[in-house]
Formats: structure tokens, C-alpha cells, sequence
């Protein structure tokens, strides 16, 4: 009998501190345990996977050490034909756990793939409750929750990063609804100034950053006084920080 495939939450970014009763806050104690006793895991970033292990074992032991546990890559560079060799645990009976770099897998993330393929190949998946940054920024932004559409990145260069925002205000404005973005950290700053300065005054932009960390900061305001706050030099405190960027036209 395969085994199951288990779509494990990971923080969306540990403290300094890395301490296990602040992942008790983000991570559900059910779900702490169920990964702890998995002895081989998918991971985007296997240095990050064994971090999370790590914190997380100061409170739940691990099935095995760390140094036996299998843990395989799959990331944006993993070749689909490498895929069905990551499933080869679950065939033979093992449980496995997918685990992203940061948040929920197969969410703006590779492991969609593999979910995939393992509904082909009738493996059974199961999906833990976990942080979603995408879902946490829509709820806290004050915009609209009924109707939200993710488009991950927008081009680098500035002419067509421009042409998609006025694309996606007009799509916002028709449908009434939220458009949800992420940027490279370090890109912060230039996608914010091209949000402020491509939609309309009253657009409503909110941006998103370091969610379920000490250093969470979230704001919704027009994009008129966005671009007075960065005239001023007052953009937020985000440069190589995870953030999500969301917009609703009026």
C-alpha cells in the first residue's frame, strides 16, 4: 500500500531567538507532531528543512536523527522527469512530507508539481494547516476577500512591469477585485514606487511584510499617499524582507 503525501507548513521566516514556543504560535501542535514522526520529506531547501526539524525537535523528538533522515530537493531547477524518483518512497509504503522553504507548499511553489503527479499516480495527499502569507496579507489588508487573483512575479523591466500594473488595476477596477503580487526582497522598493506612481490616486495598496514575525508590519493607503510617504523618504521598513503586495481599484 503507497504511502501518504503530506503538505507540511513551514514558518514564514524563524526568529533569531529560534525558539519552539513561538513556533507553538504559528505552527499547530497536531501538525508539529505528525511531521516529527516522518522519516523522509521533499524539500525546496534542504538547509531550511533542517532548521525547521531542528527547532521543531526541542519539543517533539524526531523518528530518527537528523543526519538519517532523507531528505530530497525539488526546487525550480528539478527536471519533471526527476519527479516520479521523488514519489519512489510513497510507493514503497513510506509516508512523505513536502515541505516548503517558507509557508505552505505547492502554493507559489514547486512542489505543485509533485502533488500532481502523485494525484496521478492515485498516492493519497494530505494538506496540513499552516501560514500562508498570501492569505494572511489578504485578510489583514481590508480589501476585498470574496475576489483576489495571486500573479506571483511581475516583469523586472520597468516599461513592462508598468504596461501589467495598469493591465491588472483594469481587472481590479471591473471586477472589484484584489490583486495579490511578491517581489524578490531586495526589489521591494522598486515595485512599490512603480505601484505608487502607475495606479490611480485612490487605488488601495497595502503592502505586506515579515508576516507572523516580530518585525510584521502591514498598511493599506492609497496610492496617492503612498507616493507622498516615498517623496518623503517614509517607505516602509521592508528592503530584503518577504512581502506580498496587494491592490484594489476603486
Amino acid at each position: 500500500m503507497a504511502g501518504t503525501l503530506y503538505l507540511i507548513p513551514n514558518t514564514l521566516g524563524q526568529t533569531e531567538a529560534q525558539q519552539a514556543h513561538l513556533l507553538a504560535q504559528i505552527i499547530p501542535d497536531t501538525v508539529q507532531k505528525m511531521t516529527s514522526e516522518l522519516t523522509h520529506f521533499v524539500a525546496e531547501n534542504a538547509k531550511t528543512t533542517r532548521a525547521f526539524l531542528k527547532l521543531l525537535s526541542q519539543t517533539h523528538p524526531l523518528a530518527k536523527p537528523m543526519q538519517e533522515l532523507s531528505i530530497t530537493e525539488l526546487n525550480v531547477n528539478t527536471p519533471a522527469a526527476a519527479l516520479d524518483a521523488l514519489l519512489s518512497p510513497l510507493l514503497l509504503g513510506h509516508d512523505v512530507g513536502l515541505i516548503s522553504e517558507a509557508g505552505v507548499p505547492a502554493v507559489a511553489d514547486p512542489g505543485a508539481n509533485l502533488v500532481r503527479l502523485a494525484h496521478q499516480r492515485q498516492i493519497q495527499v494530505r494538506p496540513l494547516v499552516g501560514p500562508s502569507s498570501l492569505l494572511l496579507a489578504l485578510m489583514a489588508s481590508g480589501l476585498n476577500g470574496q475576489s483576489f487573483a495571486f500573479h506571483g512575479y511581475l516583469p523586472t523591466d520597468a516599461g513592462l512591469r508598468a504596461k501589467r500594473i495598469k493591465e491588472l488595476e483594469e481587472r481590479s477596477r471591473k471586477e472589484s477585485q484584489t490583486q495579490l503580487l511578491i517581489e524578490t526582497p531586495y526589489r521591494n522598493a522598486a515595485m512599490l514606487e512603480a505601484l505608487a506612481n502607475t495606479a490611480a490616486p485612490s487605488t488601495l495598496i497595502c503592502v505586506a511584510t515579515d508576516l507572523t514575525l516580530e518585525s510584521e508590519s502591514i498598511q493599506t493607503l492609497s496610492a496617492a499617499e503612498w507616493k507622498k510617504r516615498l517623496q518623503a523618504n517614509q517607505a516602509p521598513d521592508f528592503h530584503k524582507k518577504p512581502t506580498v503586495f496587494l491592490f484594489l481599484a476603486n
